[in-house]
């Protein structure tokens, strides 16, 4: 079946970097739209940022425009999110997804990760 494959996170410093990496397989990973979301501790998953298929359109929560970037390889099948500038609000395991359509919701992804940890201290 479809596996989707987190990997990138850990600890790091408030106003610091990290890249998430997801690796996919056994999926037609240029037709899926692919999204990253959050869970932090005792809160709803909560949306990041998703990206077509092309790459020809992106979309960001409020939170981290301008400081999240997603990108991805369709060559490498893998979806990316550069974490810049990071805040402790950032803490959360991160989820990767893929959806048919682009959407903000969980429930436009079909398909979905384990989740790595970030932590950010302050």
């Amino acid at each position: 079946q479809v596996q989707l494959v987190e990997s990138g996170g850990g600890l790091v410093q408030a106003g610091g970097s990290l890249r998430l990496s997801c690796a996919a397989s056994r999926l037609t990973f240029s037709r899926y739209a692919m999204g990253w979301f959050r869970q932090a501790l005792g809160s709803e998953r909560q949306f990041v940022a998703a990206i077509t298929g092309s790459s020809d359109t992106t979309y960001y929560g409020p939170s981290v425009k301008g400081r999240l970037t997603i990108s991805r390889d369709n060559a490498e099948n893998t979806v990316y999110l550069q974490m810049n500038s990071v805040k402790p609000e950032d803490t959360g395991v991160y989820f990767c997804a893929a959806a048919d359509k682009i959407g903000t919701m969980y429930y436009d992804y079909k398909y979905w990760g384990q989740g790595t940890q970030v932590t950010v201290s302050s």
